[in-house]
């Protein structure tokens, strides 16, 4: 909810609330299980949207999508807002401008982008390659660069890694050493990508990231919504997909110090997963786009159970802070709620360590960022109630509204134009049939010089016969002659 274009979250002894100068300072929504993170993020959202920023939400439990309808008066939210000191018949309930995301295309707009936009760097880290492993890859995105041909899918890469693989030794001196296993090994972390679900985040057409920073014609920032329910259960396209966005949103958008307010804000729920399925550096890939993003006028929020669920480098860097109830039955848990109270600037009213575990559902301790940037002391708060509807929404409904998106049609249809597959496919034709060719035309080389030498072989032969025959006859005549010369002889003396 806005007040003086003040963010409210909550109430307690008096407004908790978050600047939008402030916002792209990034922040943290943490707590126990059915403590009110939803809510929390939902208010922060909503709030977004009412301010004319857009907002991305990774929806991973699929019940994020009531945001399209506004949400139904109860007694409990009368009785909500009516403990904070807000009029319930004064609270507006309202739907906000959604759009629908899905990786798979099943639950909203398909997302996908291609190999080269993802780049050699971070592939190799996705994919949790070594340094050795790397520069080949890195080989192969070269030398399809130099040779024009777009790396479009992952049958495109798979094929100029095998490319490059087979003409190492002609390539060895523009490009240096191919070794076969490293390439092998490259291959098989492909393959594994593909089969988590890869070959439909690679594709075209590719999503222009302005199409998740618009407003509609009320001036609301559009709530993009992406639907994570089947996404989440492979983490490594998970953290494929997380990891492209940040570093996407890194390379494109223009430095503009900070806004009055952010351009766009990201809401990650179940922050644990990105961590979690984080290999090849993504963990350290998210911390720097982390620290730097912000003065690209982008907020980005985790959401999850525990603070020790995001690493201290990141963890550093949330300035709005929004703690729920945490659970401490276990010594772990009491050293986590521990740590979660120091992280906080402790009020001198009350004990920040016990009023973690004192919470009730719907309460929270925040801190939020003064107007200098300075963390506020940590304050006890009722979380307001979202204006528009909590949980999910019916199939149909969500068809409808993907249907009715004057985005529709944009995405939808997958096509797949001249890349470097199929350019190597017909590269490899061509040599085959160049070696066919080359072997037909050294078949018959040796065939010819077989005849010559058969051909040879029986002139000598039949020479060899001549000259045995004229050896006889000359052998006959030399007898003739002799027996002639000596009966002549005789017949003298």
């Amino acid at each position: 909810m806005l007040s003086e274009n003040r963010i409210i979250v909550g109430r307690g002894d008096k407004e908790a609330y978050i600047l939008p100068g402030m916002a792209n300072r990034h922040g943290l929504i943490c707590g126990a299980t059915g403590t009110g993170k939803t809510v929390t993020l939902k208010v922060m959202a909503e709030s977004f949207s009412a301010l004319g920023v857009p907002v991305f939400l990774a929806d991973v439990k699929g019940d994020l999508a009531g945001c399209i309808e506004p949400g139904q008066r109860s007694d409990a939210i009368d009785k909500r807002l009516s403990s904070v000191g807000y009029d319930p018949d004064a609270f507006e309930y309202r739907s906000f401008p959604v759009r629908f995301w899905d990786v798979y295309g099943e639950c909203g707009h398909p997302v996908r982008t291609t190999v080269s936009a993802m780049g050699a760097s971070l592939l190799s880290r996705l994919l949790g390659l070594t340094d050795v492993q790397s520069g080949v890859l890195s080989i192969a995105f070269r030398v399809a660069d130099d040779n024009g041909w777009l790396l479009t899918d992952l049958k495109d890469i798979r094929s100029m890694v095998a490319y490059v693989t087979d003409h190492s030794a002609e390539l060895l001196n523009d490009y240096g050493n191919i070794s076969k296993q490293s390439a092998g090994a490259i291959q098989r972390a492909l393959l594994q990508l593909e089969d988590a679900g890869g070959s439909v985040f690679f594709g075209e057409p590719d999503i222009s990231l302005s199409d998740w920073m618009q407003t509609d014609n009320n001036g609301n920032g559009y709530i993009n919504i992406f639907h994570c329910a089947k996404l989440f259960r492979s983490p490594l396209l998970y953290s494929t997909f997380m990891l492209w966005l940040l570093a996407e949103l890194f390379e494109q958008l223009p430095e503009i110090g900070d806004p009055e307010k952010p351009r766009l804000v990201f809401f990650f729920d179940e922050a644990h997963l990105l961590f979690n399925g984080a290999r090849g550096g993504l963990t350290e890939q998210v911390e720097q786009v982390v620290k730097l993003i912000r003065s690209k006028g982008v907020g980005v929020y985790f959401i999850t159970q525990q603070p020790s669920d995001i690493p201290n480098a990141v963890l550093s860097q949330l300035g709005n802070r929004v703690q729920h109830a945490l659970r401490a039955y276990t010594p772990a848990e009491q050293k986590a709620v521990k740590a979660a109270a120091q992280s906080f600037r402790a009020n001198p009213g009350f004990s920040t360590e016990e009023a973690i575990t004192e919470l009730g559902t719907g309460e929270a301790l925040v801190s939020f960022l003064d107007e200098k940037g300075r963390p506020g002391v940590v304050e006890r708060a009722v979380i307001l109630p979202p204006q528009s509807r909590m949980g999910a929404i019916e199939d149909g409904q969500r068809r409808a509204a993907i249907c009715s998106d004057s985005l529709f049609g944009k995405y939808e249809d997958a096509v797949d134009n001249v890349s470097a597959y199929e350019i190597i496919h017909e590269v490899n034709v061509l040599e085959a049939e160049e070696k066919a060719k080359k072997a037909e035309e050294e078949k018959q080389a040796k065939e010819r010089e077989k005849a010559e030498k058969a051909k040879e072989k029986e002139a000598a032969k039949k020479k060899a016969a001549a000259q045995k025959t004229m050896n006889s006859i000359g052998r006959q005549l030399t007898r003739s002659l002799s027996r002639g010369l000596l009966g002549t002889l005789k017949k003298w003396f």
